[in-house]
């Protein structure tokens, strides 16, 4: 991560924060797609673990969220995705934590998918590594958790046409299921630059899949007719499969 990038500034601001100070992390990582090598700054995610000695009290809630509101006004903040654990609470993968993201306080958990990256490439902002507080995850436990989300998340939405007018549930819908296909059969995490390689060989509409390329890579942007219904033509039967092949 360059020292010059505005990403830099703000991951420095956010460990230099009086309030994070305040709270003893013991460990700051990143992972997504700054971590995976992937990451395009105004367009990434800055996805963030803070581990703390805990436990997580009314008192850690109003210090965390005192921290983002000074953290307002920086370039990037709005991208700023931080979850809060402790190593008490760590080995539950079900169990909802701390989270800062899409500016606002709330609880969810920190997935087998996301577990998985920071032990394979999981970037040490601060204090101790992943493998020292973070249980490895399985590739039982990594291959249900991808299946059930096809199946029980991604499956369901697609009834929901509505959903499929907005640009980022296309995005996310395709770039995940090529994701999801390449963990399942090949055993292996994969960037969003490598999802839209593998997406045309899965069969899923070109012209949808370029146009996710030229919008991430800051490319010119061409109009592409009935996005949403195409790649809802394409995902229900390619969801069905996967799901068939390995769940």
């Amino acid at each position: 991560m360059t020292r010059s990038t505005r990403t830099a500034a703000l991951v420095e601001r956010f460990l230099d924060e009086h309030e994070l100070q305040e709270l003893g992390p013991r460990a700051v990582w990143a992972h997504g797609s700054l971590a995976g090598g992937d990451y395009q700054e105004g367009r990434s995610d800055l996805d963030l673990i803070t581990v703390l000695d805990g436990p997580v009290t009314v008192r850690t809630v109003w210090r965390v969220a005192r921290l983002h509101a000074r953290l307002r006004a920086e370039p990037l903040t709005a991208k700023l995705h931080c979850t809060y654990m402790t190593p008490a609470t760590a080995a539950d993968a079900e169990r909802k934590h701390l989270t800062w993201a899409h500016e606002r306080l709330f609880r969810r958990t920190v997935t087998p998918v996301t577990r998985r990256e920071l032990h394979t490439f999981g970037l040490v902002l601060h204090g101790e590594p992943p493998g020292s507080l973070l249980p490895p995850v399985s590739d039982i436990e990594l291959d249900a958790f991808v299946v059930r989300d096809q199946k029980e998340f991604w499956r369901p939405t697609l009834d929901k046409a509505h959903l499929w007018t907005q640009d980022v549930r296309v995005d996310l819908g395709l770039l995940t299921f090529a994701r999801a296909t390449a963990t399942l059969r090949d055993g292996r995490l994969i960037s969003k630059r490598e999802a839209l390689d593998l997406l045309p060989t899965l069969g899923a509409p070109v012209e949808v899949v370029e146009d996710i390329r030229r919008r991430r890579y800051g490319q010119q942007v061409r109009e592409v007719p009935h996005r949403g219904e195409l790649t809802r033509l394409f995902l229900g039967p390619a969801i069905d499969a996967l799901v068939r092949t390995y769940g």
